[in-house]
């Protein structure tokens, strides 16, 4: 590939195609909103809509005080709450391949700077939404960095099961749930036989389901020094990711003979249900 047969849309599109691949957090979260987004600095106001008072019904009276001379009455006025996801990230790359090096290799390496770049965005993306754990609601969480619990072979998939009955107490809906769980973590779930029993999970690589939520595992888990592990379950609805490739250029730089490549990715996310996280701290021992 030359900058003379560059073609922007294909390219963005392969960054976008391969930097979807990489995220752990990012596919976990919603992206209701990102086609709103107008690069960086835009802000995408949520509305969110408060509860609907259900009442009694009685046919003999008609809903709630019911008077056949004077209807039903007026309806309900919801409330209603707007929070803002602001796009106030912005990530770069911009990298070259001298023309000699382009003659000489047996590799598109244009190609694999931008598969390269990709996996640079995603990693950055995921630490990013992975601090959201913050916003958990207060009393959906197991251990704190006080008191880190320290998982074991036989206790590690009953402490993931304990996450999803604080969602269930939350009254968080059983579809699109996961956690998140670091490396050494997943050593021990592969441990415990309630978790391997289906051969799929070792012969596929699949990560698996605990108590209907999906298990992922990344190395971009907060931790603190390699303790304070912060291992998140939720709901896909909980936070809002948007994001886009703001731009992407080929060029020639001036005092190089080689071909260039640089784009933009902007982004940003919003906590919009504290109530469907709950969040584990682990240490390793």
């Amino acid at each position: 590939m030359s900058v003379q047969n560059f073609i922007p849309t294909i390219w963005s599109a392969r960054l976008n195609e391969s930097f979807k691949k990489n995220l752990v957090y990012g596919n976990v979260v919603n992206h209701d909103y990102e086609g709103e987004i107008k690069g960086q600095g835009s802000t995408v106001k949520i509305n969110s809509i408060g509860a609907v008072t259900i009442g009694n019904y009685d046919k003999s009276k008609g809903i709630g005080n019911y008077d056949k001379s004077k209807g039903i009455g007026n309806p309900e006025e919801l409330d209603s709450t707007q929070k803002n996801l602001v796009i106030d990230q912005a990530k770069y790359f911009n990298f070259q391949v001298d023309d000699v090096d382009k003659a000489q290799a047996n590799v598109n390496l244009l190609d694999g700077g931008i598969v390269e770049a990709s996996c640079g965005l995603a990693n950055v993306v995921d630490q990013y939404i992975a601090g959201f754990y913050t916003e958990v609601k207060s009393g959906n969480t197991n251990g704190d960095d006080t008191t880190p619990i320290v998982p074991t072979k036989d206790t590690a998939y009953d402490l993931l099961v304990d996450l999803g009955v604080i969602l269930d107490e939350n009254d968080v809906p059983e579809g699109d749930r996961f956690v998140v769980v670091p490396a050494w973590y997943y050593g021990l779930l592969v441990k415990d036989p309630r978790y391997t029993k289906d051969a799929n999970v070792m012969r596929t690589g699949f990560v698996g389901n605990i108590d209907n939520m999906a298990v992922y595992k990344s190395n971009n888990a907060p931790h603190t020094a390699g303790a304070k592990y912060k291992i998140i379950a939720g709901h896909k609805s909980a936070i809002s990711f948007a994001g886009q490739v703001d731009s992407v250029e080929a060029y020639r730089p001036e005092k190089q003979f080689s071909d260039a490549l640089k784009g933009l990715q902007v982004f940003g996310a919003k906590c919009i249900k504290p109530e469907a996280l709950a969040v584990l701290t682990a240490n390793k021992s």
